[in-house]
This record gives structure tokens, sequence and C-alpha cells, in this order.
């Protein structure tokens, strides 16, 4: 059993003396601090994970004690699930496994964010439509009017924005959604975990805007949905090498089974399998089939990128649609509470992803805030503007999933409200620091990068759009180094420029670039950076710092 973590193995909690139940509490603390806010107790398991057992009236001794020691630290229990051990005994002997959650106290509940990917027409606004709405669809796709943004996407039924879904589940783990009509501050209130599912496009077309949902909205997982009568088709493959490349753990729904029949279920689960095994995924297929598969996926999907837990459901009929809730109910969080704590400790940095103006507010910028803590009324600068300068403002406001709050801390998205700045100077891309930052911007950088696909040769003066997180542009190929060409899966560093403006850029970040079928993957090793005698920031250090 691994000391951090927080899957805690015990035999039995019959009766504790009070100094071992006040033992017992200050581990379920430090449990639940490890797994910020859950923890998993495995009852009739000793430490070295060797399944034991306990009779009934020792199991409900012992959940009674654990219900006590949740009551002790203001935490609700759940029993995931139960299991009979073969013993050479007459008494039947079962483990038990409970999750443990916390209330959440100052509104610090747990936030997973899950991208959605997959092929045109594959359901995946019909399905997170009728996780968040609640109700079934009626297979005409009336679950997801509510998920578009634009009269188009109406009307041809096909999303071409983001749009962001929340689902929430209480300590005891039922969901809290849409379905008693509520609002989204009701939904942020009453839940201690909340899954934030972003709806990307499927389409081809909007290629660059699901990129752009996977770079700068750093999912935690990748759900990506697959039709099952249509199989592995169109964008599909090229989404999951995205979800790959830019190592997001990915799980796999296969939509409409209502639709075909069993036979073509499993061709279509076979063909995924296939090509999950394959040398450069290398991955391992799990298919979920019961609530107790659907658990053991959980756990095993947070510590082994390498499983693809892979649900076989319907939007319209409903059918195994559970699974699924309970394998989001229990998804751990992918860092623990420690590497938090180490972000949170840096300066302020926060990435800017979408522009609004609202009326009676001014300006509002939505985004993730990568590391540091942002309070209401603090003093950032946020740039580089087309010249290369950062420009101050003032953080009016910070709502978080429609509500307001008033700290946020690093990994968490948001919206600021920045009052009467104007909106033409901002565009997505910046990043709003703190002014002691000294941000280093650049126009010039290097990268070690993989050519995924091209037709021919790519060379010097290569013209190709760059994402890296949340900024993109096109950018010009000025040098290969130790080549003339490159070929499909060659290697190599590469100098880049941008062709319009400097940008904020940090060493080691995930780099993806493309023009038309031209695809590629790498991380920036290298930048140029412009000085700030030249970037208009003045040497001293003194209030007048940023020039205008």
């Amino acid at each position: 059993q691994a000391e951090d973590g927080n899957i805690e193995y015990k035999l039995k909690l019959v009766n504790p003396s009070q100094y071992r139940f006040e033992h017992l509490v200050t581990q379920m603390k430090w449990r639940l601090q490890e797994g910020r806010g859950e923890a998993v107790y495995q009852i009739g398991v000793e430490d070295n994970g060797l399944l034991v057992g306990l009779s009934e009236e020792e199991m409900r001794a012992s959940l009674k004690t654990l219900r006590r020691m949740a009551e002790k630290v203001g935490a609700d229990i759940t029993v995931l699930r139960e299991r009979e051990v073969d013993y050479d005994s007459d008494v039947p002997r079962k483990i038990t496994e409970v999750l443990v959650r916390k209330v959440p106290d100052n509104q610090q509940f747990l936030d997973l964010r899950v991208a959605v990917l997959g092929n045109v027409d594959s359901g995946k606004s019909t399905l997170l439509g009728v996780l968040t709405q609640g109700e079934l669809d009626n297979g005409r796709g009336r679950a997801r009017l509510n998920l578009f943004r634009h009269l188009h996407e109406i009307q041809s039924g096909r999303t071409s924005s983001i749009s962001f879904e929340i689902l929430g589940f209480n300590s005891k783990g039922e969901v809290v959604n849409y379905s008693d009509s509520r609002t989204a501050e009701e939904i942020c209130e009453s839940s201690s975990k909340m899954i934030t599912f972003i709806d990307l496009a499927g389409h081809h077309k909007y290629l660059k805007t699901t990129i752009f949902g996977l770079t700068s909205y750093c999912p935690d997982f990748a759900m990506l949905v697959v039709s099952a009568n249509t199989g592995i088709a169109g964008t599909t493959r090229e989404h999951l090498g995205l979800a790959m490349a830019l190592k997001v753990p990915f799980f796999i729904v296969v939509s409409k089974v209502d639709l075909c029949s069993k036979a073509t279920v499993e061709r279509t689960v076979k063909q995924l399998e296939r090509i999950l095994k394959q040398p450069g995924c290398n991955k391992l297929p799990l298919l979920v089939n019961s609530d107790d598969d659907a658990v053991t996926a959980a756990q095993q999907f947070a510590q082994s990128p390498n499983i693809t837990p892979i649900f076989t459901l319907s939007s319209v009929s409903g059918e195994n649609l559970d699974l699924l809730k309970v394998f989001l109910n229990i998804l751990p969080p992918l860092t623990n509470s420690k590497e938090q704590e180490e972000l949170m400790q840096q300066l302020t940095e926060f990435q800017v992803d979408e522009i609004y103006t609202v009326p009676e507010v001014g300006t509002v910028v939505g985004g993730t805030l990568s590391s540091g803590i942002c309070r209401e009324g603090e003093n950032l600068v946020v740039g580089p503007t087309d010249d290369g300068k950062f420009l101050r403002l003032k953080v009016c406001s910070i709502q978080r999933n429609r509500s307001a709050c008033r700290v946020l801390r690093a990994g968490q998205a948001a919206t600021l409200a920045l009052g009467p700045f104007d909106r033409s100077l901002l565009r997505k891309g910046m990043v709003m620091v703190s002014p002691e930052m000294n941000p280093t911007i650049c126009s010039v950088f290097e990268a070690e990068i993989v050519l995924l696909f091209h037709a021919t040769t790519f060379r010097k003066g290569f013209q190709v759009t760059v994402h890296v997180g949340n900024v993109r542009q096109t950018a010009i190929v000025e040098k290969i180094h130790g080549k003339d060409k490159l070929r499909t899966g060659e290697k190599a560093v590469v100098r880049f420029r941008f062709i319009k403006h400097p940008e904020y850029l940090k060493i080691g970040a995930k780099l993806l670039f493309r023009e038309g079928v031209t695809k590629g993957i790498g991380h920036v090793t290298d930048l140029q950076a412009i000085t700030t005698k030249e970037n208009g920031l003045e040497e001293s250090l003194g209030p007048g710092q940023l020039s205008f």
C-alpha cells in the first residue's frame, strides 16, 4: 500500500479505542487531503493488498466506525461495491470498497475538465445534453439544442464553437444537474465535485477551434465519442492523435448502440481495440459492462495512463448511461495536493482564451489561471500588444462556473471582469501576469519537432499555423538545424518566426503546428527574448514602470 495517494487498505475497524479512533481520523484527513477531498477505503484488505474479507457483522461494525470517522471530519461515505472472497470458511466473507468525499469548505469543489472529441455526427453534443439535462434524447437531437451557441449550429446540427456544460456530483455521489430546472449557481453550491465538459467541434472545417480547445483549456481528460454504426471514420483518428500528442489521457464512448445490432457494436469495439493496441498507441483497452468494471476503470485509469476504458451506451434508450456516471463520479484528479500548492506559490499568470463585452460590467476575459493565486482587486499587467508592450489593469471581479468567487487558485478556469478596460487592446493568446514577473516575449523561437504528415518535403520559408497553449499564430520556418528539408516522420530542431506580433512563450511548452494536410508536434526548446529596453518598458522599477 502506498503511503501517499488517496487509497487506504483497512482489515477491520471494529470498536476501536478512543486513542486508535483519533489516529484513524487523522489518517483519513491525510488521505482526503492527498485526493483533494476524495479518498477510497477498501475494507477487508490487509496492508500488503491481501484480500482477507470480513464476516457480515464485522463488516457492519467496520462501516459504522467508518461513518463515525467521516462525521468527525465532515465527510460523507458511499459504498462503491462489495465483493465476496472465496475462503475455506463456511461463513461468506466480503470486502467492501467505500468512497469518502468531504463536503467542500469555502467552495473548493473538485473541478475536472473533460474535453469531448469525436467525428462529426457521432453524438457528442447529444450525450452531453442527456448527461447534464437529465432527460433522454428523442433520437432527433432534441437533447443538444441547449448546448448550441449559434443559429447556424441549430440549423445544421453541427457544433462549430466551444461550449461548456457542467455536471455536478454531491458528496453522496448522486448527480446534480439541470433536471430540477436548477441554475448553474445552484449546481455549484450543492456539488462537491464538478465536471466541466468542453464540447468541441467534430467537423474537419472547424479543426483549428478543436485544437485551440485542447491546447488552451488544458483538459484533465478527453472523452472520444465514436458512433457504433459508422465506427472509426473521418476525424476520429485525427482527434485520437491530437489527444495522444498532447498527452491527455482519454477514454472512449461508443454511442448510438440502440441503432444497430449487437454484432455491429462488437465490430466497432474490436476495431477500436485493434487501433489502441497498435505500436503507436500502446494502450490497454478495458470494456466496461458493469458497475464493478466502472469502479475498476476509474481507479486504474488515473493510476496508469495506458489503460483506456471503453463504454457502449445510448443517449436515446439510456442504456449503460449509469456506468458512465459512476465512472465520472469516482474519477480522481490527476494532480495531487502537493503539486497544486507548488503551482500556487509561483507568481500569477492567467491565460486569456475568450473576450466578451458585458453590458454594465465592461470588458470580461475568460481563461485559465496557470499559476499563482488571483484575488479581486488585484493589479496585473496584460500583453504582449502588437508592439510588444504590457498594459496595466485591475481585476474588478471574478466568476467561476457562473457564480461569484473571491479567490482563484492555480489550475482553475474563470472569467475576470476588467471594468472599463478597452476591449480592442486585447486578443486571444495574451497573458495577464503580476507586474514583478518581468515576462519574456519573443518573435523568434526554436522547437524540437516531429513531422507527422506532409505531402512533399518541409523546408525553409514554409508557413504554418503554430498552436502553443492559448497562442495561435502563423509562423515562418527560418531554419532547420542540420538538414535542408524534412520528410514525414523525421525529427529536427527548427527555428520559427511569428509573422504578426511577438508572443509570450515558455521553454518546454508543447507545440502543435498545421497547414492544410501538414501536421507536426514538438516542444519549445529556446527563445530569443526581446529585451525590456526595446520593449518600451523603462528599466527603473519605480511606479512608472509601464509606458503607454
